[in-house]
């Protein structure tokens, strides 16, 4: 039974950091990638980060240079960590896996994680 379990949410101020986790099982963190996305209120689903087979990490426009992604292969846990966070990251995250890094569409992804909620005040 494959599940991704999302961690790690919470409320910060802007220019704060919090670090969300994925933990996987059922899959190796190996063989799939593994992919964030979010989702604001009334919004459609948009990727953010995504981490490859190879460890070839992707990000989206909106938060490279803040956020970084990174895996714990032996504690099958893909990590994201967020820097210098602003009110427009508010969302729920969620994490997917997929057969290849791609941030384009959630429809790619075969796995999904239920999601944390993170809210940046301003």
């Amino acid at each position: 039974d494959v599940q991704l379990q999302a961690s790690g949410g919470g409320s910060v101020q802007t220019g704060g950091s919090l670090r969300l986790s994925c933990s996987v099982s059922g899959i190796g963190t190996g063989n799939y990638a593994i992919g964030w996305f979010r989702q604001a209120s009334g919004k459609e689903r948009e990727g953010v980060s995504c981490i490859g087979v190879s460890g070839y990490t992707h990000y989206s426009d909106s938060v490279k240079g803040r956020f970084v992604v990174s895996e714990d292969a032996a504690k099958s846990t893909v990590y994201l960590q967020m820097n210098s966070l602003k009110p427009e990251d508010t969302a729920v995250y969620y994490c997917g896996a997929a057969q290849f890094c791609s941030l384009s569409s959630p429809s790619g992804y075969d796995y999904w994680g239920q999601g944390t909620q993170v809210t940046v005040s301003s």
